[in-house]
């Protein structure tokens, strides 16, 4: 197994400048997925990361969280469950709001998603602020659930998410990449 290379990955995420607002520069992943050497780097090294580390489900956060979770969780053999936005879960829900960097959201999870004693990884594309990723771990631990990491391809470590992760819920973070600025 060859380890990811960072840098390659990073070369690969597309930039834009201003989107969705001024003065954003936005890391578009999507480029990822059609670039067949960067989507098998930064899917291998999650599998690896977590092929023993006892975890038995990946929370992916809505929406690109899911493509990344689902693939890494069908590759282990464990489950996989959906962290999605307010009002597209069809069952009985938890939900949790949160401030984003422009403005306010709330997620939910199925109640029956993960049980006490679960081991679970909480996965999305990428870690800015932090809120949704706080509150994804917020939703696993109100169900039970031990959430022994939050993972993401991107880390921006300017907007301090990463660091919130890590000092407000006491998780540790694992990235594949980090962008300075904003």
């Amino acid at each position: 197994m060859h380890a990811v290379d960072a840098n390659y990955i990073k070369s690969i995420i597309r930039t834009i400048p201003d989107w969705p607002e001024k003065g954003v520069m936005f890391r578009d992943i999507t480029p990822l997925f059609q670039d067949s050497k960067a989507l098998r780097g930064f899917i291998d090294a999650f599998i690896q990361r977590y092929i023993d580390k006892n975890i038995n489900v990946i929370a992916g956060i809505d929406a690109r969280g899911f493509l990344i979770g689902v693939t890494v969780a069908y590759a282990l053999n464990i489950s996989f469950v959906p962290i999605r936005k307010k009002g597209k879960l069809p069952w009985k829900t938890i939900s949790k709001e949160y401030e984003l960097e422009y403005g306010k959201e709330e997620i939910e999870i199925h109640i029956d998603a993960c049980k006490k004693g679960d081991r679970v990884v909480v996965m999305d594309d990428l870690i800015a602020t932090g809120g949704t990723m706080l509150a994804g771990i917020e939703l696993v631990r109100q169900l039970g659930g031990e959430v022994v990491e939050a993972a993401a391809i991107v880390d921006l470590p300017d907007l301090g998410g990463s660091k919130k992760i890590q000092e407000i819920a006491k998780v540790p973070v694992f990235t594949i990449c980090a962008f300075e600025g904003h």
